[in-house]
């Protein structure tokens, strides 16, 4: 079968892919919102930039390891520089560019959202798929589609 042509069971499980994001994302969010926690949006870019230790990112290397997709990384940076969450400074190679890091405020939020964030990804995910296995199969079938290098049919 020729590339361009999916089977069905190939366009249903992009469907689901696409339909099961939106809909896991959308209760995450929820509990958050509830739980009185900025969109989860700021926790991803408050994790890359934590994981960074401390060296700071560009914002291209920030939106490169954002787990949510975010087309505007300077905008969303702003709102967390105003809130105290991020600073910036300049970029000693070049000069011209800025390193965003995480605060010490940013890095209690963090720590402060993980409870409800991991409680709504056990709800949301984990309840849904029940046995240990499924999670582990559905995981290494997520990755295959993420791996640039996972050998394809032809």
């Amino acid at each position: 079968m020729p590339e361009s042509t999916p089977s069905e069971a190939v366009i249903q499980a992009w469907a689901r892919l696409v339909k099961a994001q939106h809909k896991v994302l959308r209760a995450v969010e929820a509990d958050l919102n509830k739980a009185g926690f900025p969109p989860l949006a700021w926790y991803d870019v408050l994790l890359a930039l934590r994981r960074a230790q401390g060296k700071g990112l560009r914002h291209l290397e920030i939106e490169a390891q954002l787990l949510l997709a975010q087309h505007n990384v300077s905008r969303l940076v702003d709102r967390l520089e105003k809130n105290g969450l991020v600073e910036r400074r300049r970029a000693m190679e070049d000069g011209r560019g800025q390193l965003v890091s995480i605060t010490s405020n940013g890095r209690d939020l963090l720590r402060r959202m993980w409870p409800t964030y991991r409680a709504a990804i056990a709800r949301h995910v984990g309840r849904k798929l029940g046995a240990e296995t499924q999670a582990k199969a559905l995981a290494a079938l997520l990755g295959q589609l993420i791996d640039e290098n996972a050998a394809s049919s032809s």
